[in-house]
């Protein structure tokens, strides 16, 4: 896509067995300065030119295989094995090689990954600076994970829709699609004319790895200018919206020792409790009633005959023998209950740190399928935004079953393909289903079960293969017209992340809409021609690119504004001023960020990427 040279290191089953996907990744490998070897586990084989391209097949990134890639020559490297140890090898490894690289490894380990950036950093510090210098570039290392980059979108689909949410260190952008005709505002930015025939709902969003749904007649418009937006007829939108970020709101006592009160006691308990409570004050005020006495010393007295502690009442009125006598029943009552309360929570103490069970009553949450990596990033997401989940997972060691305890999420073990399993989840009074095991016929099958109980189920797939995806979105569109369907692919959602940080920028995140995909990019405006100097009107080029916010922190000091008027005083706590007027003049040393198609990201920061390999 950058029109750069690419070389892929991959196994030969995957040109021999399925071929499509070395035509895809030569396609999606973007993103190279001079060289960019992107590696992935194979077999041991030869070298050969695939399609203007370079082909390695290898059993591993050994030193001898990554020398044969080109890695000396190289300006960044992506390692996305699904082995951790196998990424940091040949990182450790090609660093060694090649101390100008840049560096772009998927871990799954997010402290591990912290870790390892800062020795390969500070590895190609010293050796940059043993050479006299890095040459122009950028030997910078960045630690990536295909889970936290795909699990903002996958909650998106299912808790919103057709809402697209970007995160990234606090910041909290949501793209809201708004049918044709409908008010509001036009929020930070329009980003984009939804497809003439598509409503912005069930026709999005739907098919293919991160994509879209099925293409009418007229298809999306990204980036927009003004004269578009006001000229477009019977089309609808999707508008960007800032949402302020304070970090998780979850349920007090979610990792606390302590359970609350309402748990240790069941429902039937507690009303137990209730009604013995009434019998006693029922009791002290008919004895005050038919002694006289004053109501607390009636009490008192009502207490020592439920305790069987009172001196008969012997020559006393029948009425009082027969309250004495009414007291003690009720303490023969009181004796089993509080011993079930004891049990009880001594029981609730005993099973905090265990896996709780969907509450009765549960209504209006999100049912989620697998936890494994992705899911295990995708319930992390879902708990910061408070949304109530119910997880479904067969293995009882999975790795996703110690956050959902730490959480507190109610978690059902079993099958999923068995009967009863999505029952006990309470699917049929769900949001949402949202699937995301390994297996595409596991996700399938839930998605129809779940379709049988309930048809107008909102539903989001994990699907690996973009035509299965397809077809699957298709006829579950046709089948169920009115419900929501939705098909994501992780690596799609994932590639542009790890693509742009081969190219030496900071990706922000990836919007899906319909079947394009709109990134978010932080980009120094400084070597940039079709940027700096402009002004923010002029750098605007509709359907590729277009400047949204300027980041205040990078540069100078956050608390003095960089823009006059551009914003209120603490009303940007990330240091982004959004409204930013169109006769601000860019200058070299801001930094902005921006949303851009992947061709006009591309033709604007590849064209900077050529001109510096070159000097």
């Amino acid at each position: 896509m950058y029109g750069e040279q690419v070389t892929l290191v991959v196994p030969a089953s995957e040109r021999t067995v399925r071929p499509p996907v070395v035509g895809r990744a030569r396609a999606a490998s973007a993103a190279l300065l001079d060289r960019v070897v992107n590696a992935a586990a194979g077999r041991t084989g030869a070298s050969e030119p695939v399609g203007g391209e370079r082909l390695v097949e290898a059993a591993e990134a050994t030193e001898a295989v990554l020398a044969d890639a080109g890695v000396e020559r190289a300006a960044a490297l992506a390692l996305v094995y699904d082995d951790d140890e196998t990424n940091i090898r040949a990182a450790l490894t090609a660093r060694r090689l090649n101390p100008r690289l840049r560096l772009v490894l998927r871990l799954y380990n997010r402290r591990l990954g912290q870790h390892i950036e800062e020795l390969l950093d500070q590895a190609a510090a010293l050796a940059s600076g043993d050479s006299g210098g890095d040459g122009g570039f950028d030997a910078s290392t960045t630690v990536l994970s295909d889970a936290d980059t795909a699990a903002p979108a996958l909650v998106a689909s299912a808790v919103a829709g057709t809402s697209k949410v970007v995160q990234t260190d606090g910041l909290l952008l949501r793209a809201v699609e708004r049918p044709a005709g409908q008010g509001g505002g036009a929020g930070l930015a329009t980003l984009a004319l939804l497809s003439g025939t598509g409503n912005g709902t069930a026709g999005s969003d739907g098919a293919g790895g991160g994509g879209g749904g099925v293409a009418g007649e007229q298809g999306p418009e990204l980036l927009p200018d003004a004269g578009a937006v006001r000229d477009a007829v019977g089309r609808g939108t999707v508008v960007l919206e800032q949402v302020s970020y304070a970090g998780p709101s979850l349920p007090s006592g979610r990792g606390g020792v302590v359970p609350p009160f309402a748990s240790l006691f069941s429902r039937r308990l507690r009303w137990s409790l209730a009604g013995l409570v009434g019998c006693v004050a029922a009791l002290a005020v008919a004895l005050s009633v038919v002694t006289g006495e004053h109501p607390l010393f009636a009490t008192y007295e009502t207490l020592l005959d439920l305790f069987a502690i009172n001196d008969p009442a012997l020559g006393a009125p029948i009425g009082r023998q027969i309250l004495q006598l009414l007291a003690g029943l009720v303490g023969l009552l009181l004796l089993p209950v509080l011993l079930a309360a004891v049990l009880e929570a001594l029981g609730t103490f005993r099973s905090a740190s265990a896996l709780r069970k969907p509450p009765r009553g549960l209504g209006g949450h999100v049912v989620l399928l697998g936890l494994g990596k992705i899911g295990t990033r995708v319930l992390t997401r879902l708990r910061e935004l408070d949304i109530p989940v119910v997880c479904v997972e067969s293995g009882p060691e999975a790795r996703g079953l110690a956050t959902a305890r730490r959480l507190r999420v109610p978690v059902v073990l079993g099958d999923v393909t068995q009967e009863g399993v999505l029952e006990a989840a309470k699917i049929h009074r769900a949001h949402a289903l949202l699937a995301v095991t390994s297996s595409d016929t596991t996700n399938l099958e839930a998605a129809l079960y779940a379709r049988s109980v309930r048809p107008d189920l909102r539903v989001v797939l994990r699907l690996y293969d973009d035509d299965f995806a397809t077809a699957v979105y298709r006829t579950l569109r046709a089948a169920h017209p009115r419900a929501s369907t939705r098909s994501r692919s992780v690596s799609h959602l994932a590639a542009p992340a790890f693509a742009g940080a081969m190219m030496g920028r900071q990706i922000l995140g990836a919007i899906p809409v319909e079947r394009r995909v709109l990134l978010f990019a932080a980009v120094e405006v400084g070597g940039h021609p079709q940027l700096e100097g402009r002004t923010v009107g002029e750098a605007f080029r509709a359907g590729a690119w277009r400047v949204l916010a300027l980041d205040t922190a990078a540069g100078r000091d956050a608390a003095e504004p960089a823009v006059e008027g551009a914003y209120e005083e603490g009303a940007v706590p990330s240091g982004l001023v959004w409204d930013l007027p169109d006769n601000y003049v860019l200058k070299g040393a801001d930094r902005v960020v921006l949303a851009a198609t992947r061709r006009g990201l591309a033709e604007l920061l590849g064209r900077r990427a050529r001109d510096a390999a070159l000097s």
